[in-house]
């Protein structure tokens, strides 16, 4: 008789063993199939960029500064193009994901606390996503708070949907949604017409970005919003969805290769995105001594002539809700994938991924629904709580990023793919300067 098999048990298998290896890539393919064939995780890593938690603070950054800021959306984005080539090159070469490479080094306690931390992270995430969406319901169709929370959880169905379908259907997905964020962006950007030559000397760093305190706080907060560490762990392991020969060479120098080509074009795509919103916060409402420190407002100034001018419309403001409502159910397949990567690499736990699904959206609307409760429905209370999900996110960070650094540096894990010299000292560098930072970025939101 066959025993049934538990619906909890103990991974010590693949990471994501239902997708990795999964997309072929043919040996006698040209460089543009392999480029086509590779494309697709650096979408799903990109998402993380580009959530409902950078929009806040890109707008108000350009809303307070013009463009001065575009400099560090630059920067943090330069950042992130090697952090997140430093993780996928972890998960080809080694064949196992940050959270695994982690609980290897570590003991079972120390896994479990740091499970904690990212599980935290994670659901931190996911409130944001749960927030940005049901928002945008309201706005969209004037559904109550409490309602657009419930109607979130739904999209546990979808993300099951798509996993039946396959990884390369769940990339071509992402993509899209990303496309229309994009668009409506673009969109929005070209019609408030920004002053282009001002944009250009944005990009470049002044030195008033350090001395002024308030404009400090928000580069911060803009760093912080864009690396997420959950996508570290992310992009080690769908990295590994790739199916070709790991003992050959040339085809594992080829994969890390193309890996990066698709990471760094995704996250150019976030990077003019971040560059956009900050753009658009800088052309409309500069000057304007307008609250934009909630989605509702925002939703609320592109419609107000007294604000934006001429330009205001129902359109742009419908075209916000919509690319709000993408952003968030982007990030909630990334969120779940996520989640999923950490628990099974750090606790060595594995768990369906319908309860997984199930658990994280729970944990994450239970503290929404409270807060939706207590303040009757407040869109200012309820985005409050969003800004403080952004100190879990500091805290993971270093926990992330340390032991990245560590292993792609290590010669003896990684051969002849570890970091060279000059990536080596780059690399710490940044996980020296970014702790520093996020330490600092906890302190100044706490207080």
């Amino acid at each position: 008789m066959t025993k049934k098999k538990n619906l909890i048990h103990e991974s010590d298998g693949v990471s994501l063993e239902e997708i990795n290896g999964t997309v072929v890539v043919p040996k006698d393919a040209s460089f543009w199939r392999k480029l086509l064939l590779y494309s697709g995780p650096g979408a799903l890593v990109a998402v993380g960029y580009m959530d409902p938690g950078n929009w806040i603070t890109s707008i108000a950054g350009g809303a307070s500064y013009k463009y001065s800021l575009l400099s560090i959306v630059l920067i943090s984005s330069l950042v992130a193009m090697l952090l997140q080539s430093m993780a996928a090159k972890l998960g080809i070469v080694t064949g196992k994901d940050l959270a695994q490479m982690t609980r290897t080094k570590t003991g079972k306690a120390l896994g479990f606390s740091l499970w904690v931390v990212n599980e935290m992270a994670i659901m931190a995430t996911d409130i944001a996503e749960v927030i940005g969406g049901a928002i945008a319901l309201q706005l969209l169709f004037g559904l109550p708070l409490i309602v657009g929370v419930l109607i979130t959880t739904l999209d546990v169905l979808l993300l099951l949907l798509l996993t039946k379908l396959g990884f390369r259907k769940i990339e071509a997905i992402v993509a899209t949604l990303i496309f229309v964020i994009f668009c409506v962006f673009g969109y929005e950007v070209a019609v408030a017409d920004p002053h282009w030559g001002e944009v250009i000397r944005g990009f470049i760093p002044t030195t008033k970005i350090a001395t002024d305190r308030s404009m400090l706080l928000l580069a911060l907060g803009i760093v912080g919003a864009t690396v997420m560490p959950h996508n570290l762990y992310l992009h080690s392991s769908i990295s590994q969805s790739r199916d070709f020969d790991r003992d050959n060479p040339r085809e594992m120098k080829e994969a890390v290769r193309f890996t990066t080509w698709d990471s760094n074009i995704q996250l150019t795509v976030a990077f003019i995105v971040n560059c956009l919103l900050l753009i658009l916060g800088g052309a409309l409402f500069y000057g304007t001594n307008s609250d934009l420190g909630k989605f509702v407002d925002l939703y609320d100034a592109l419609q107000n002539p007294a604000v934006v001018g001429s330009i205001a419309s129902p359109l742009l403001s419908t075209l916000f809700a919509v690319a709000l409502l993408a952003s968030g159910q982007n990030s909630t397949i990334t969120g779940t994938l996520s989640g999923q990567i950490v628990m099974e690499g750090f606790i060595r736990l594995k768990i369906p991924l319908w309860m997984r699904r199930v658990v994280t959206r729970l944990l994450a609307i239970i503290p929404v629904i409270i807060c939706v409760i207590l303040y009757g429905g407040n869109e200012e209370a309820v985005e409050n709580l969003l800004l403080y999900t952004q100190v879990f996110l500091s805290i993971a960070l270093p926990v992330s990023i340390i032991p990245l650094t560590i292993f792609t540096s290590d010669k003896k894990v990684m051969g002849e793919f570890a970091n060279p010299n000059w990536e080596k000292y780059l690399a710490w560098f940044i996980t020296i300067v970014l702790t520093i930072l996020n330490l600092f970025l906890i302190y100044s939101t706490l207080s």
